[in-house]
């Protein structure tokens, strides 16, 4: 199949709660209390960035196949100077994650929202650092318009990585964060000059593996993130 197809499938396999996401996601869903939770939704942006393909080559995806991050203000409260996907809250007036996901990109990232195919939307993740149970959101750029940041309040950079790039095995790395006396351990991807982990780098991670296009990687290349 096509990558196109194989994210379709996943939109619909999410839609029929048949996916198998990792133990982590089941873990971070239960640490936080849905009656209390805040929610929020993240919209993981697949299209084809045809300036900067990739160098790397996977037979799972072409080479122009692209993902939209943004690198968080140094300044923010929540998750400072990391690297996530475009997302937020939802509001009063948003009539569901979908919405939320879609609003918060254009007000992140500039990009027009109907040039957006949403292909599902994704069980919900919790984030118990902020209390937050998020919605990850499908989609697909079927029509891609420019993006930059919008507010440098919020947001310090915004790009698009070829997916080969966050596949490649030289790029892969296990972050390490000791709290005390525990110590946790997270994928991570090393691209564009950032380091993707925590939150996005899990759910990343969970996609890849869910989509069946991850490579073999050593896990045992541990990085230390700055925090």
């Amino acid at each position: 199949m096509s990558a196109y197809a194989d994210l379709r499938a996943l939109g619909v396999s999410a839609a029929a709660r048949t996916t198998y996401f990792d133990a982590n996601l089941e873990l971070m869903r239960r640490s936080v209390d849905p009656a209390t939770a805040r929610r929020a939704a993240v919209l993981i942006l697949f299209g084809n960035l045809d300036d900067k393909p990739s160098d790397f080559r996977s037979a799972g995806v072409p080479a122009e196949l692209d993902v939209l991050l943004i690198e968080r203000a140094a300044t923010l409260n929540d998750h400072p100077g990391q690297v996530a996907f475009p997302g937020g809250s939802l509001d009063a007036g948003d009539a569901g994650p979908e919405a939320a996901a879609l609003r918060e990109a254009r007000e992140e990232t500039g990009l027009d929202p109907d040039g957006v195919t949403v292909l599902g939307t994704l069980p919900e993740v919790g984030l118990p650092v902020s209390n937050f149970l998020v919605t990850p959101v499908l989609g697909w750029w079927h029509r891609p318009t420019p993006v930059d940041v919008v507010d440098y309040g919020e947001s310090a950079s915004v790009f698009r990585v070829p997916v080969a790039d966050l596949l490649n095995p030289e790029n892969r790395r296990t972050a390490v964060i000791t709290n005390g006396s525990r110590t946790y351990r997270s994928p991570a991807f090393r691209v564009n000059g950032v380091l993707v982990w925590g939150f996005t780098g899990i759910i990343l991670n969970a996609v890849l593996d869910e989509l069946g296009w991850t490579l073999p990687w050593d896990e045992g290349r541990d990085i230390v993130p700055a925090l």
